[in-house]
């Protein structure tokens, strides 16, 4: 029988996992937190990982387990996973490429909405004053060009909800969906004729070396001036010290980012990582706090994903998976 570590777990999820894999015989690791070397688990004969993206697997994580067969990832994204590392050991990759276009969206179509209509600049808590109308007015998506870098599930689908709004859509991404453009008028063009054009940029590319940094200092002002940037698909894409300039310049009117390089910073626990953190990483920490503290800026903590109906379709797929992997199988949604 396999041992199955899991870990960024919660509560319920492991009595689930319990009543799934124990009575096959099967020894697990359930643990609430990201994948540590210094927990307690007994990690040197595992069979099979499962983490979400918080855990950072390596080649000293993949080290300390030499029995390792294969990672699944309860995500879509891998940038939390070394694949050249897993490559060399035989490890094999699995994620979960679809269980979250229309959650992502949706949220992504809020954001955008908050963002145009300066919710975070009302003041909307207990004891504060209500500020005047002119303090807070805002704009509406209706006739505005909103940029989607990325036309994916989850890219494509964005595009289709503004445009239900009124918008005009463009698209950057290397591959054309003929359905956007004959449906819903979408025009495909260059990054820097989308980001000149956009009233609202919203990224939705995967975070790959040639992607990282895909909005950096060298572009960040081509956006037009008065413009908004949302992200909610890697913070990686945007280098944080360049949107941080284009903010402080009045070049962008705000944005908002469901993720950010150095989010670990903004999360429950972060001070017990910093001493064991690598300098450039305590540099994005810090960039994502000062970046969090604008008035016109709306961070939320990577939770885009997160509705009952997308962690039930994680689940769906990973357990499934993880049974075909057991079974010798070679399941369809591997990575590496």
């Amino acid at each position: 029988m396999a041992k199955i570590a899991f870990f960024d777990l919660e509560g319920w999820e492991r009595e689930i996992l319990r009543q799934r894999f124990e009575p096959l015989g099967h020894r697990l690791v359930l643990e609430s937190g990201p994948l540590r070397l210094d927990g307690s688990a007994e990690l040197s004969d595992v069979d099979v990982l499962s983490v979400f993206v918080h855990s950072r697997v390596g080649r000293r994580e993949l080290e300390a387990m030499p029995d390792l067969k294969a990672i699944v990832t309860r995500s879509a994204g891998y940038d939390h996973i070394d694949l050249e590392a897993c490559r060399e050991r035989g490890v094999a990759v699995y994620n979960v490429p679809e269980y979250g276009s229309e959650t992502v969206a949706e949220y992504t179509v809020m954001l955008i909405l908050m963002i145009l209509r300066r919710v975070r600049e009302l003041g909307l808590h207990p004891g504060s004053k209500y500020p005047r109308p002119s303090e807070v007015r805002g704009w509406e998506l209706a006739g505005k060009t909103v940029g989607v870098v990325g036309t994916g599930r989850i890219g494509s689908r964005v595009a289709k909800l503004v445009h239900a709004f009124g918008a005009r859509v463009l698209a950057y991404d290397v591959y054309v969906n003929e359905e956007l453009v004959k449906g819903y008028g979408v025009r495909y063009v260059d990054l820097d004729t989308l980001l000149s054009q956009s009233d609202v940029v919203t990224l939705h590319a995967p975070l790959t070396p040639a992607t990282r940094h895909l909005i950096n200092r060298g572009n960040i002002r081509k956006m037009k001036r008065g413009a908004i940037l949302v992200n909610t698909s890697r913070g990686g894409l945007v280098e944080t010290e360049a949107l941080i300039e284009a903010l402080e310049e009045g070049h962008l009117a705000g944005a908002a980012l469901d993720v950010v390089e150095g989010e670990w910073a903004l999360m429950d626990g972060a001070a017990s990582r910093v001493g064991s953190a690598k300098a450039e990483e305590v540099r994005e920490g810090l960039l994502a706090y000062l970046v969090s503290r604008y008035p016109n800026v709306i961070v939320t903590p990577h939770v885009a994903w997160n509705t009952w109906e997308a962690v039930e379709r994680i689940w769906e797929t990973t357990i499934s998976t993880i049974d075909e992997i057991l079974k010798g199988g070679s399941p369809r949604n591997r990575v590496a």
